[in-house]
């Protein structure tokens, strides 16, 4: 008990330390140092306040300690036996660990969407997700900012994946990485996507932060995390997005000819 405990705290700690880093870094860079040399990058013209960042840091403090609690549950309690993880990481190619990262991260955004779905019933969202959806202008703060229930809804992908593929302990440190990051661009309330994108497939296959900021700020649609998969298969993806989307690259970019004809107010 002593070791599970033990190994809660230093994995709390690091994972803590993690997200301070990861979101407080683009934090600094957008929001306190160049907040309007970025300024045409900013989806949303206004900015949250300080209690928002606040509430949003001791909501995802909490989100931390719930997905360490499931981390730890399945590297170091009887339960991994019920897993598919392994420890020598010679037992598969090592190529296996970008593919299995890869998978991982396709599973993620299937059990996401329809989780993510499922929340939005009225009565679910206001019992839970209706705390993430206090951040109607989203900052890298937000991007663990769950209700306790939500966090365990969120962290129970580990669990499923861990149950269904082939995973070495260096695979989980890279989702959980990877999918940080791009949870923090998704709620960086700037866009950052280069002009190619738009009229690449690409475009047609992933999120930006303008598809994610549009569901906070109209709270349907648009329920994906990585992908525009689900969320175009199912007709849920908000029918403003792609113009949404070409308004903040418009301003970003000039493609008027003239920043005087392009709106800096709020998109909303």
């Amino acid at each position: 008990m002593n070791t599970i405990v033990e190994g809660i705290v230093r994995i709390f700690s690091i994972s803590l330390l993690r997200y301070f880093l990861l979101a407080g870094i683009p934090f600094v860079i957008f929001y306190l140092l160049f907040p309007t040399r970025l300024k045409l990058q900013k989806i949303q013209q206004r900015y949250a306040s300080r209690k928002d960042f606040i509430r949003e840091i001791l909501h995802s403090a909490q989100s931390t300690l719930v997905f360490t609690v499931i981390g730890v549950a399945i590297l170091n309690t009887p339960l991994r036996h019920y897993t598919l993880v392994y420890s020598d990481i010679h037992d598969f190619p090592i190529w296996y660990i970008g593919v299995s990262l890869a998978l991982s991260l396709v599973v993620h955004d299937t059990y996401f969407y329809w989780m993510h779905r499922l929340l939005h019933h009225p009565k679910l969202f206001k019992l839970t997700h209706l705390v993430h959806h206090q951040s109607i202008n989203p900052s890298p703060w937000t991007s663990y900012s769950f209700h306790f229930l939500e966090a365990v809804a969120e962290g129970g992908v580990l669990v499923l994946i861990s149950c269904i593929m082939p995973l070495h302990p260096l695979t989980i440190l890279l989702f959980t990485i990877t999918g940080f990051i791009i949870n923090v661009y998704g709620h960086l309330g700037y866009e950052l996507m280069p002009r190619w994108l738009r009229h690449s497939w690409l475009f047609e296959v992933i999120n930006t932060s303008v598809h994610h900021n549009l569901h906070h700020r109209k709270f349907k649609g648009n329920y994906g995390l990585y992908f525009r998969v689900w969320d175009r298969l199912m007709g849920t993806e908000h029918p403003d997005y792609v113009k949404e989307y070409d308004k903040v690259q418009a301003r970003r970019f000039n493609l008027s000819g003239d920043k005087s004809q392009v709106p800096l107010g709020d998109l909303c």
